[in-house]
């Protein structure tokens, strides 16, 4: 099937953004159908095998390799990444792909490189998954992408001030037969349906009314809409359970116009996100634990520390939020917003092999990024406040 005409300017200023090739760009609904059609290939040209993740991130990230038929295996992270750690990082001939995650937007190629060597050291993918920062990619000392594929997201609380829509970058090295079946797949995706058209249309207007109604009925209304397929939510019931909400399919010709105006103003996104994260790293580097991975100013989706413990993380959230800004738990608890049933997962809470990360997962609090310098300013007053500093 051949490319759809709308998706042209799209893959046209991907490629222009990082340095690639606009015909190894493929669109999507969402990021995470595109993971479910690369996986999916993989284990149909490779078979089943291991996909080695971590649990500080999102059940969507993890749902596409249990759909297609592989098997999570979790890593434990770097506490200046918060992305999987080279240095303990296990891998064996059943390993069919490591997930590198640029987590919260903080890109580490020094590390990246690391992962993608010990997985081609037993024929595995480096899959990257770059949700926190759309068009920006883990780089090889030539400044070439490190990862095989790399996964970016136009969704809800992303980098762009879009709602839906996805993006994969297919690495032209990637082994012939693969590659083929992976394009393959994607080329043949069907564009979304009217009503899903139709719900995207009316996110905003749907979350701006639900916001206005009370806790419990815009629970009740919430669940009713997406029930009946009127409202697509961020993370859907099934989302959960080890499942996703929909088959592989493209953005509408709606959707890729949205996705088409963010990118024409993703560098000023990007460097206002920028001039925030340096005002946080400022005011909070010595008084918090900061992922030293962020460098002195880095253009994230979310700025994340680490509490002293989780007691107090929860403190700040509460006294931060009633202060009035809006603070974040990404990604507490694990695999957030938390598994039905772990087990589903593959994940029990307590692992002594994930001790690093269910202590970072305890500890976390982010702070948003699009609040500019000065509502910076005051939100770096009221941590230290909080924490006597």
């Amino acid at each position: 099937m051949s490319r759809h005409p709308q998706d042209a300017t799209a893959t046209r200023m991907l490629a222009d953004r990082t340095g690639t090739d606009p015909a190894d760009w493929f669109l999507v609904f969402k990021a995470r159908y595109g993971m479910e059609v690369v996986f999916r290939a993989l284990a149909g040209t490779r078979g089943p095998g291991d996909v080695v993740t971590q649990v500080f991130t999102c059940s969507t990230a993890v749902d596409p390799i249990l759909v297609a038929g592989l098997r999570p295996v979790y890593a434990e992270v770097s506490p200046a990444t918060v992305a999987i750690d080279p240095d303990r990082l296990a891998v064996g001939p059943d390993t069919r792909a490591v997930v590198l995650q640029n987590t919260f937007g903080i890109v580490d190629s020094a590390g990246a490189r690391r992962l993608r060597d010990a997985a081609r050291s037993v024929g595995a993918l480096l899959v990257e998954d770059s949700a926190h920062c759309v068009t920006r990619l883990a780089r090889d000392a030539d400044g070439s992408p490190v990862a095989d594929v790399s996964f970016h997201s136009f969704g809800v609380e992303k980098m762009l001030p879009t709602r839906f829509g996805g993006a994969v970058w297919v690495s032209p090295a990637l082994d012939p037969a693969l590659r083929s079946a992976v394009v393959t797949a994607l080329d043949a995706l069907p564009v979304v349906g009217a009503r899903l058209d139709l719900a995207a249309r009316s996110f905003r207007t749907q979350v701006r009314v639900l916001n206005r109604l009370p806790g419990a009925a815009a629970g009740t209304v919430r669940d009713a809409l997406t029930a009946v397929g009127a409202y697509e939510p961020a993370i859907a019931p099934v989302e959960n359970r080890g499942g996703l909400a929909h088959p592989p399919q493209r953005p509408s010709p709606w959707i890729t116009d949205r996705m088409v105006d963010a990118l024409r103003s993703s560098g000023d996104v990007e460097a206002r996100r920028a001039d925030t994260v340096a005002e946080y790293v400022r005011g909070l580097s010595g008084v918090v634990e900061v992922p030293a991975g962020i460098g002195e100013r880095a253009p994230l989706v979310r700025f994340p520390f680490f509490a002293p413990d989780a007691a107090t993380a929860d403190r700040l959230v509460r006294e931060l939020t009633a202060a009035g800004f809006y603070v974040g738990k990404w990604y507490r608890p694990a695999l957030f917003p938390g598994p039905d049933d772990p087990a589903v997962y593959g994940y029990t809470p307590g692992d002594p092999a994930l001790a690093t990360t269910e202590d970072l997962v305890a500890r976390v609090v982010n702070l948003p990024t699009t609040v500019g310098v000065a509502t910076a300013r005051r939100v770096v007053r009221a941590v230290r406040s909080a924490l006597g500093a």
